[in-house]
């Protein structure tokens, strides 16, 4: 069984994917959004079917208080579309603080400001999707 992670924005969503087991994440890639919502599912939907996905994990974006704000709705109106369109069991992940992490990350592998930004949204969903596997490993023991 293989999850996919998504690090979903405004103009890219980043993508990961587990190992065959499910105990790692690996940045597959960053798709930019497209003009539509069904755009951006038919491009996930050709990595599902490439990786033999059965779940997908989507991050949350929660305030520091924990609340949902206007972002955190977009993304829930997403992950529905995407579980009706897919067909695939669709988990939402907190994922406060995980683009900070991956950016700090980055920087400390003292990568170029270009290049940061290419690769953070991957990264991003590769922290995220780590987070849901870790979590759910005594599942699997």
């Amino acid at each position: 069984m293989r999850v996919m992670g998504l690090d979903v924005g405004e103009k890219t969503i980043g993508v990961a994917v587990s190992d065959p087991l499910g105990w790692t994440a690996q940045g597959v890639t960053t798709l930019k959004r497209g003009e539509s919502l069904e755009d951006d599912l038919k491009a996930l939907e050709g990595l599902v079917k490439e990786y033999g996905v059965d779940k997908l994990v989507v991050g949350l974006p929660r305030n520091m208080n924990g609340s949902l704000g206007a972002q955190a709705e977009k993304i829930q109106a997403f992950s529905r579309a995407a579980e009706e369109f897919l067909g695939l069991t669709v988990v939402l992940w907190d994922e406060r603080l995980t683009t900070v992490e991956a950016e700090r990350l980055l920087v400390r592998a003292d990568l170029s400001r270009c290049r940061r930004k290419r690769i953070v949204d991957r990264l991003a969903a590769v922290l995220i999707l780590q987070s849901y596997l870790d979590g759910h490993r005594s599942d699997k023991v």
